[in-house]
Parts: C-alpha cells; structure tokens; sequence
C-alpha cells in the first residue's frame, strides 16, 4: 500500500482547528533531543528504578566515568530533566519530577509493546 494520498485535497476546517491551537514546541523538541541520547536515556530510566542515585552509582550502572556520568547528568540538569543535591562530599541525582519519569516509562512501555507486537 503506498503513503501518499493520491489526491491532493486540503479540509481547511481541519487545518484551521489544527492551527487555532498550534504553539511552539521549541522547548518540547529540546527534551526529546536530550532524552535521544542513549546514555542519558539510560541515567533517566535508571532514576526511574531508583529514586535517587549518586553520581559514582550511576556511572557504575551505565558503565562510564565518573567525568562522563556528571556530563550527561548536567545536560539533563539544565534542561530541567534531572535535579541535584549535595550530601555531604557526593552529589545525588533524581529526575526532576513525576512527568519525566511517566515520558521515560511511558516510551520505555511502548517500545516494549511494539517488540511483543511485531
């Protein structure tokens, strides 16, 4: 079957609808970008699991260095993906709220649907 419509045809009600709530998903294609890295997907899922980890912990659990394993928790930091918090001489990371972890859990689901789907 091909994809492509064989006519071109514009609904224009449709297309008005659509644009009267269209915005900019500037900052939202910015939090995708940050979670399609797989490292950083993986610290995100890994604080899905356990709430909060130190920066040695995640580093073990991704198989990294200490170095990169604060790189990646930075970026997802200033993108307000991730929180911090200083515990005596170790800082500990968990994401920075309950919407991140339902996208990460979410699309983790989801993928695991279309693999048991076909």
């Amino acid at each position: 079957m091909r994809e492509v419509c064989e006519v071109t045809k514009v609904h224009p009600e449709a297309v008005e609808r659509v644009q009267k709530h269209m915005t900019d998903l500037g900052d939202v294609a910015s939090l995708f970008k940050a979670l399609a890295d797989e490292t950083r997907l993986n610290i995100a899922y890994a604080l899905t699991i356990e709430e909060e980890m130190c920066v040695c912990d995640i580093a073990a659990v991704i198989g990294s260095s200490t170095a990169t394993a604060s790189h990646h928790l930075r970026y997802l930091r200033e993108r307000a993906l991730a929180k911090s918090e200083r515990k005596g001489k170790q800082i500990y990371y968990s994401l920075s709220d309950d919407h991140v972890r339902q996208l990460v859990t979410i699309a983790h689901e989801h993928t695991k649907e279309g693999v048991e789907n076909g």
